[in-house]
Formats: C-alpha cells, structure tokens, sequence
C-alpha cells in the first residue's frame, strides 16, 4: 500500500460533515482513518465508489443517521470500525453478505436497533464481531455457527434473550477465545448442562456473562474450560458458595463474582489459582493485540479496555455476597494479585498478616466486613498500593505509617472508632489491646474522674518541663559543637550503629565501596573538599538538596548531596533507611558510598560521575557541537532500564523511584548510564508530614493519574522512563513553555506526530540519515506504550528490559 493510498487524519479535531464529493474523488484510497474527531452528519452514499477501499476506521466521532446501503459496494472492506456514535436504524438495511473479505467489524457503542441481521452470518472470513451496547433484540441464531473463523465476539449490553441457545449454538463456534455477553437474558436460568465444556469451548479464554441478573449457582461446566483466563460472573443472582474447583482452573487470573447472593467462606483451594503463584504466569497466556479491545468488569467500571490479554490485571473481585468466616492468610501465596476486593461481606477475624506477601497489590478493599484486631504493620511494604480500605469494620490500635499508607485518605478508616494514629490525629500511646481490670471497672465514677484530671495535668506539666529541659541540652549541645567541631567515625559497619554521644556527627562509609584511603575521611575533610559547600562546587540541584563536587584527600571526586534543612527526618529512621538503601547495588545505579549526619544537615556521598547527566548532553550540549550518536542513546536507555529493573524487582526492599527524568541519570566516562535519586523519596516521604500530600514528580514526567490518586507506583516510574526514550529520541525537553500548545508537551506532540503517519518527523535531526531508523522507530514504539495514559496499558520494566536489550543486539549486528 504506497502514501496515495492512504489518508489517517485521528485526533485531529475535525468538524462538519464528511464530505461526499471529495469522497467520490478518492477512488484509490485504501485506507481511511478519520477516527476520534468531531465529525458529524451521516455517512455519504459516495462510499460507495471507493472500490479500493480495504480499512474504513470513523470510530470515535458523532455521525448519526443509517448506515447507507451502498456501503456494501465496498466488497474489498477488510476492516470497518463505526464503534462511538450516533448511528441508527435497523442493520438488515445493508446486505452485509457481499463484504465477503469482510474479517473485522465494530458496529459497538451506537443506537443500532432489530435483530442481529442474517447477512452477517454468511461472513466466512470475519474473525472478530463487535455489536455491544446498541439496542440490538431478540436470539442469536443458529446460522452463526457458519462463522467458523471468529475468534471474539462482544454482544453485551444490548436486549438478547435466550442464554441457553445462544450457548448451544456459540459451542459449535470453536476458535472462539472471548465470548461477551454481560448484560443479556435479564434474569434467566444459567445453563447447568456439562455436555458443553467436556467437547466444546476448549479454545475459550475470556467469558464475560456479567450483569445478566441470571439465576441459579455457578455451573459446573466452567470446571472444564481448561484454557480459561478471565471469567465475569458479576452483578447476578447467583447463590450458594464460591465453588472449590475455581482453584483448579490451571491459567485463569481474573475472576469476578462479585455483586451476588453467594454464601458461605472462601474455599482454601481459591489461594491455590495456579497463575497467581506461578512465576512469570504472562509468559503463558497468549501476547499478541485482539482484534478489538475487551471491556469485562460490568460491576467494577472503570473506562478501561484491554487490548492484550496480558494487560488485564491479575484480580479476584468478591464484594457485594454474603460470604463470611476467617479471611485465609493463604492468600498471601497469590503473589501475582493486583487487585482484591472482599468488601462489602460479613467476614470476621484478623487482617492477616500473610497479606504483606502480596508484594505487586494495587489495590486492597476490605471495608464494611466484621474484622477486628490490629491493621498488621507490615503491610507499609507492600510498595505498589494505591488504594487501601479497611473502613466500616470493628479494627483498632495504631494505622501503620511509611510508604504508600502516609497517603491514604481519611475515608478509608472510617468507622472503626477504635483506630488510632497521626493521620487519624489521634494519639495511641495509651492503646493496650487488653481490656481495664476489673477492680477498675467497679472504682467510684467521681474517683475516676479526679485520678484522670490529676493524671492530665500531672502529665501536661511534665511534659512542659521535659520540653523546657529537652531546649536547653540542646542549645548546650550546639555550643559545644561548635567549639570542638566533634567528629565521630565508625568503621564500616552499617547493620549496627553503636550509642554516640550528643553533639558528635556520624560519618559512615559503606562497605565494598570506600577504598582504605576513603575509610579515613572525617567531616573536616568533607568540609575542606566542598570549600565548605561553596556554590562554586554545586554540579547539580533538585528537590531533595544540593549536590556538591568535591574532592577526597587522595585526589579521587565523589558528590556530595547536601539534604535540605527543611526535610524532617528522624535520626533513627535515617539511618534504616539509608542502611536499606546501601544494599541496592548495582551497575546501572550510582553508588552510595556514605553518609553523614553532621548538626542539622545530613549529607549523602555518592560516587562522582564524569559525563554529568543525560540532561546536560541533550539539552545543554545541543548547540555546543558534542552531540550523543543513536549508538550512545542506546546504550544509555538499556543501562536505564536495568537499574530501574533491578529496583523495581530485584533489591530487597523494592523501592519506586518517584522521579524518574533525563537529570537523574548520570553518565560515567563510558557513558554508562546510572540511576541517581532512586532512594531518596523512600528516604524522605515516610517521615516528613509536610510533603505527604504533594504530588512527586517532576513536570512533564508526572504520569496523568497522579493527578488523580497523588500514589507513586511501578507504572509511573514506567510512564517517565517513556518520556526519558523520547527524550532520547527526539533531542527535546519534556515541556518547552515558549512554544505553541499542541507542541509544548512532548507526549502530546509525539503521539499527534504518529497518528499523522509523520513518525519521520520526531527523530532528532542530528540522528537522522545515520542508518539507524529502524532501531528507532522500534524505540519509539516502546516509548509509546510507556507513555500510555492508561497505566494498566503500560509494559512492565522486565519487557522493556528485554525489548530494548534485542534492538541493540539487532545494531551490534549491523
């Protein structure tokens, strides 16, 4: 297909009406995009005389009328896409059965009413069938079984009857691997016959059967759909319990019964979903596009579609039954779950603790249940949380702190009055689990009352003079710093700190890292290598501090990132932290070498980088004549992607980045990149009130649902890693304020580029010409889907790794 014969003008923000005469002008064109503008009015009957046309995509806009007659003139059609608008009238209007090459059809998402025309049956090629939320009525017939070739197809939402038939007759369909047909056959009877699954549906990934309002229990014929991936079975009324032989369904990850009458507690065998303990579980479920995107979870909206089966999230929805009992600590063994939802039950007992082995959760709601006990502390480690709910429950004691738990609104705490904490205000320091003894409980009320008024201001006035005494020790402690300039240093120990005198400074060098001459550095030596931190020697700035170049005795350079005063960290965390932080080694981060706690500042000594950072060669060398050549911005993305993989996935604890942008990457004297900053906001956030509530980031790099949530997690970090590969490829900073505003964001301008077919147009022109464009343009492409505004579209960092890792392979073999 050559450029003439093709015309891709989406998200362009046309108007007006399609114009049929310039249609009739168009008689070559095989491929016409005009999806996701404001195009209105109907469709031209001139349609018709575009013999050539093989992809029509008007997907997205706001036509209205019929569909015209003559479009089945268009017998080489391949692909038709009308989904999102304002059509009508009855199908039967167009003969359907002479676009006979006729493979992929999305009516979906209009006002399309009558039954599902006879035409459409006589489709032999067609492999995918999208006619969804119309007002569609009626069976489905027997004729389409004649449609041996479809592999998905999505009725939902229109007014189909009969759900017995219509299975009877989808069964003889057998390459389908998704049948959606949620929000049909208002409340009928779901088939019990086995005869089905033992001979049929054996291809059969994705049922979704949501919002049906069906009766019955959940059929024992699902046991046999050994390829099962995803099962909808919300928003019915399905009774008795979760059936045990769920847990024996070998690849299935997504199951959804919420919105039911179930009973009864959750079978053990559910914690045994073979997907969800396996290792790599993605690399068994099939990785190629679907023909069209897949919309399940009719109870649980969120606007999402999944165009990749490996993109719908590992998750089990059981809200809205009555389902009681114990909440099974060997959940903590679906190590794969995104999301689990319990809410909205009668369960009782502990939150187990096993649950903080659920290290990849996003999102946990446990609310309006009958739990009790503590909320286990540990699970400030599960890194990736971004919404947590425990509310309406009979919990109490402390809400843990750290992590993602400073950011979690108020809401989900809610009605457990007995729950405690600073994000609570409220103190827990006289929290006891046990309850008063009873000699207590029998004491005179008015002698309760004056012990308690006593005990207040006894209390108060200690607390005064504590605080009073607390003030002068240290203001003495300062004095005496600053006549002696007191240094302590301990050796090169970081598991154990021993008790240090007040008003000395700490000054710790990691081991494996400091060489002996290093392990002899006191503070004066820092002092003396920065010219006590003159802004002469500042090589670097953000929102943690200063970075200072300096210079050791034996002539070696390290930086030296000076914390600023404002960050209220406590001694005692500070150093766990940074002890955390120091095990995360690796080539591609840059290397904490020490730390130092020295009066109010506290100082982080990394290794000195010589070639700055990826910043400074894109942006500030641009017009110096140094430029990076395709090779070296290879190279440096790949280096990237590793340290972030490694501390995404690898160093224990994992830790999100938070702000991942082309200034935090440095670049040694090969041009090796290495990942800088990656600790400092786990460092600093757990402990500082101030900033719990800001949005990390940096602009341009700030995924669009932090916006939203004000939650870091792993697909943010990805989102920014994609704007760094654009970056890359493109030469241009994030945002450039002084220039037009469809072009000032650089993920806006890029995908406008692509969807022009004008991908040509983004390379950096010092890259262009170079013989590299093919590496590039499989570049860009993973910059895309890192960039994705839907966060769950997003590849996972281990993908990208290996991506980014074949290309090269591909240059080095050029």
């Amino acid at each position: 297909m050559t450029s003439m014969h093709l015309l891709s003008l989406p998200f362009n923000q046309l108007s007006g009406n399609i114009d049929g005469t310039l249609i009739t002008k168009l008689t070559n064109l095989a491929f016409l995009d005009l999806s996701n503008n404001q195009l209105s009015g109907e469709l031209p009957a001139s349609i018709s005389q575009m013999p050539s046309l093989e992809q029509l995509l008007l997907n997205g806009n706001q036509l209205r009328g019929v569909l015209p007659p003559e479009l089945a003139n268009c017998t080489k059609l391949k692909i038709l896409n009308l989904r999102y608008n304002n059509l009508s009238g009855e199908l039967a209007a167009v003969n359907f059965s002479s676009l006979s090459n006729l493979n992929m059809l999305d009516l979906g998402n209009n006002k399309f009413t009558g039954d599902i025309p006879a035409s459409l049956y006589s489709l032999k090629s067609l492999k995918a069938l999208r006619l969804a939320k119309n007002s569609l009525e009626g069976e489905i017939a027997p004729a389409m079984v004649e449609l041996q070739a479809l592999t998905y197809l999505s009725l939902s939402a229109d007014g189909l009857t009969n759900i017995t038939t219509a299975l009877q007759i989808l069964k003889d369909c057998k390459n389908l691997t998704a049948i959606i047909l949620s929000k049909n056959f208002n409340k009928e009877a779901i088939p019990t016959n086995t005869e089905w699954a033992d001979r049929y549906f054996q291809n059969l990934q994705v049922l979704g059967l949501g919002g049906c309002q069906l009766t019955g229990q959940v059929p024992l014929w699902l046991s046999n759909l050994s390829n099962l991936l995803a099962l909808d079975l919300s928003e019915n009324q399905l009774t008795g319990p979760v059936p045990t032989w769920l847990g024996s369904l070998p690849y299935l990850f997504y199951l959804d019964l919420s919105g039911n009458l179930l009973s009864g507690e959750i079978p053990p065998e559910i914690t045994g979903l073979h997907a969800l303990t396996m290792d790599h579980f993605e690399s068994r479920i099939n990785q190629s596009i679907l023909q069209f995107p897949i919309f399940i979870k009719p109870a649980n909206g969120s606007g999402l579609q999944y165009n990749q089966l490996t993109e719908l999230p590992p998750a089990i929805y059981l809200q809205n039954n009555t389902l009681h009992g114990m909440i099974l600590p060997q959940i903590g063994q679906l190590k794969n779950l995104l999301v689990l939802d319990l809410s909205h039950n009668n369960f009782s007992g502990n939150i187990p603790v096993e649950l903080c082995n659920l290290t990849n959760l996003e999102r946990l709601d446990l609310s309006t249940n009958h739990l009790n006990g503590e909320i286990p502390s540990t699970l400030n480690s599960l890194h990736f949380l971004a919404l947590f709910n425990v509310a309406n429950n009979n919990l109490e004691g402390p809400i843990p702190s750290g992590g993602q738990f400073d950011l979690f609104p108020l809401s989900s705490y809610e009605g457990n009055p007995k729950l405690c904490g600073a994000i609570l205000l409220k103190h827990c320091s006289n929290h006891s689990g046990n309850e008063d003894p009873p000699t207590t409980k029998h004491m005179n009320k008015k002698v309760l009352i004056g012990m308690a008024f006593a005990i207040c201001f006894g209390g108060a006035f200690i607390l005064i003079m504590s605080a009073f005494t607390i003030l002068y020790l240290m203001k003495a402690q300062q004095r005496k710093y600053a006549r002696t300039n007191k240094v302590k240093f301990i050796a090169t120990s970081v598991s154990s700190f021993p008790n240090v005198p007040s008003g000395d400074s700490i000054l710790v060098m990691v081991p494996n890292h400091g060489d002996s001459a290093k392990k002899n550095l006191s503070m004066s030596d820092i002092l003396k290598a920065t010219s006590n931190f003159d802004q002469e020697n500042i090589i670097g700035s953000g929102g943690f501090g200063m970075v200072y170049k300096a210079t050791a005795p034996d002539g070696s350079k390290l930086a030296i990132k000076r914390l600023s005063s404002e960050m209220c960290l406590m001694e005692r965390e500070f150093r766990a932290e940074v002890e955390a932080l120091s095990r995360a080694q690796h080539k591609n981060l840059v290397s904490l070498q020490g730390y130092c706690m020295h009066g109010s500042s506290w100082l982080l000594i990394y290794s000195y980088m010589e070639n700055s950072s990826l910043d400074y060669w894109l942006h500030e060398m641009a017009n110096s004549g140094l430029m990076l050549d395709w090779p070296t911005r290879l190279k440096i993305a790949r280096g990237t992607s590793q340290g972030l993989c490694y501390i995404h996935e690898t160093c224990q604890p994992h830790i999100v980045h938070r702000d991942i942008k082309s200034s935090n990457i440095l670049l040694d004297e090969h041009f090796e990149a290495h990942v800088a900053d990656f600790g400092l906001s786990r460092l600093i956030l757990p402990y500082n009130t101030h900033v719990t509530t800001e949005l990390v980031g940096t602009l341009g790099y700030i995924p669009p649902e932090y916006g939203q949530t004000w939650v870091a997690t792993l697909r943010g970090d990805i989102y920014s890693f994609g704007v760094v590969l654009l970056e890359l490829l493109t030469g241009r900073r994030p945002v450039e304020l002084f220039k037009p505003k469809e072009s000032a964001e650089l993920v806006t301008w890029v995908k406008q580029m692509r969807y022009q077919g004008r991908q040509d147009q983004i390379f950096d022109l010092q890259l262009k010409g170079k013989g590299f464009d093919e590496q590039m343009l499989k570049v860009l492409e993973i910059a895309c889907m890192c960039v994705n505004e839907n966060p769950l579209k997003r590849p996972t960092i281990r993908d990208v790794v290996a991506w980014l890792e074949n290309i090269s392979v591909d240059l080095q073999t050029k």
